[in-house]
């Protein structure tokens, strides 16, 4: 707690020092390229949004550009704050004119020859200032812990450089669609023909002949106990997750997600006013589930557990003793605690396993287990947005669960999945349509031969198209600048709550990847992992 709590002071002791010098984050980044300091915009932002805190040298550098003490900034200190004289040669500022209360005015040249009394509560300035009188917007603190840089930072990123003209390797999104994986003509056949049946609304949980197609494949796969009724077809397993969590989740319950996570479940598990608790997946045991860490991490207050089978980020394909095994603990806890805990199966790639290995249904192992599901990879119909989630009758008040996400679902407004694309899934269903599996294979032996081969470590991945590489510095943000300078994307593993690592995907052309090898090669070398 006490990290935590220090982020948070220090955010809020930057912001009140920035606004008492009159300094914007950009103006700090500006400072600290005059300074020969290296201080990108999204460090910045981060500590303005309270996510981490500047290492010690860092620290110093905004002390000494702010003129307050190092430890005051960093919560150390209950003093209330005051700009410190300062005798020492500050940070100089850029030359670049602003205007008034900016970088390179008369104001901010009294920097470190006054001491400073402004603080943002201060009654007398907001008097004398009127109408301009500045108020800070903070933003909530459910969003504190809501990370989701996979579509944030990273992408706006490859647009700023694709804007100046630089040829970007994209490997940190997982969306095949623009390297050649095309949706199966079969797909785009039936929802062509069907075209004028979808104007309307769809049902809650979804039109009669998708829900029924997904029955059926749930009959095929021998699945126990699944009816219709059990099936709510949704806008992709992302709007499914968000569902559950809203219809799970009361302020202060517990659910149990990996780490590494995909950061949408601690984000909508936050905002759901649930408490996000991470348990351990084990490197050495090539990312499993560290099953020990589950069980002591499992209290009175776990409402479920969260698994992500195929893995994103690390394609590790959990096996049917590995299901077994948890099911076990969690039928213990529920015995101890004398409460039920839902399993939550989060599996978009299932039909994108390897080599034959097989991913168990989890419904046949656990009696109050949950399965989501997306047609975006097995289909390539990302944009299409269609998924569903099995809630079988075993599951405990599984009638009420599956009316809370209904309810959930109307809040949020969706309405449902298009119509048009649940039209196509009985075709798809009944013929076993999937996109090219042996495509993304070759893809991962490729690109994963190569990284290992030029020194870098990562478990081959079973499943998904997503490779999990332990960073060759401890700050996994740092390699990724230095990919960067190499046109290569590839995402933070902090990012996935896993710091050390960085993710990268494979959904890319061959080519593309065949591109990316003498960047990778390069970056290597730099690190002195091979020659």
């Amino acid at each position: 707690m006490k990290g935590d709590f220090q982020m948070t002071t220090f955010s809020d002791r930057l912001k009140e020092a920035m606004y008492a010098q009159n300094l914007k984050q950009i103006d700090l980044v500006h400072i600290a390229a005059e300074n020969n300091v290296k201080l990108g915009k999204s460090h910045v932002s981060q500590y303005v949004s309270g996510k981490t805190v500047p290492r010690n040298d860092i620290l110093h550098f905004l002390a000494d550009t702010l003129h307050v003490d190092a430890d005051w900034l960093l919560g150390d200190s209950q003093e209330n704050f005051t700009a410190r004289e300062n005798n020492s040669v500050a940070p100089k500022a850029p030359s670049t004119t602003k205007t008034s209360g900016s970088v390179g005015t008369s104001n901010s040249s009294k920097r470190g020859t006054t001491p400073m009394k402004k603080t943002i509560t201060d009654k007398n300035d907001n008097d004398n200032a009127g109408s301009s009188a500045m108020h800070i917007f903070k933003k909530s603190s459910k969003l504190d812990n809501v990370l989701y840089d996979v579509r944030g930072p990273v992408v706006e990123e490859a647009a700023r450089m694709e804007e100046r003209g630089t040829h970007v390797l994209k490997l940190n999104i997982g969306n095949p669609a623009p390297f050649g994986f095309r949706t199966p003509d079969e797909v785009i056949y039936d929802m062509s023909q069907q075209l004028s049946d979808c104007e309307g609304y769809s049902p809650s949980q979804g039109l009669f002949s998708a829900r029924k197609a997904i029955m059926q494949y749930s009959q095929i796969k021998k699945l126990p106990n699944v009816t219709i009724s059990d099936i709510y077809t949704g806008n992709g397993v992302s709007e499914l997750i968000n569902l559950c969590m809203s219809a799970l989740l009361d302020n202060g319950d517990e659910i149990l997600i990996p780490s590494p996570d995909y950061p949408l479940w601690t984000a909508c598990a936050t905002l759901a006013g649930g408490k996000a608790v991470h348990y351990i997946c084990d490197e050495q045991s090539d990312w499993y589930p560290d099953i020990e860490d589950m069980r002591r991490k499992i209290t009175d207050r776990t409402k479920a557990l969260v698994i992500i089978n195929p893995n994103n980020p690390t394609g590790v394909v959990y096996d049917e003793a590995t299901i077994k095994a948890l099911a076990a603990i969690m039928e213990k806890k529920e015995k101890e605690f004398g409460t039920s805990i839902v399993l939550i199966s989060d599996e978009p790639y299932r039909e994108l396993a390897y080599g034959g290995v097989d991913v168990p249904f989890v419904t046949k192992f656990y009696h109050n287990a949950v399965v989501g599901y997306s047609y975006s990879k097995s289909l390539s119909v990302p944009g299409e947005r269609i998924g569903y989630v099995v809630i079988p009758d075993e599951v405990d008040d599984s009638a009420a669960l599956i009316g809370a996400a209904t309810i959930a679902n109307r809040v949020i407004g969706c309405v449902n999945a298009p119509s048009l694309i649940q039209k196509a899934l009985q075709y798809c269903i009944q013929h076993d349509v999937t996109v090219d599996l042996a495509t993304y294979e070759k893809n991962r032996n490729l690109i994963y031969g190569a990284l290992t081969e030029y020194g870098f470590t990562c478990a081959k991945p079973d499943g998904a198209f997503y490779l999990f590489v332990k960073s060759p510095v401890e700050d996994e943000k740092e390699f990724c600048e230095v990919a960067k300078k190499h046109h290569v994307l590839v995402v933070p593993g902090s990012s996935f709550a896993c710091p050390g690592y960085v993710r990268l995907a494979y959904c890319v052309s061959y080519e593309q990847i065949e591109r990316s090898l003498p960047a990778f090669k390069e970056i290597a070398k730099e690190y002195g992992l091979c020659k």
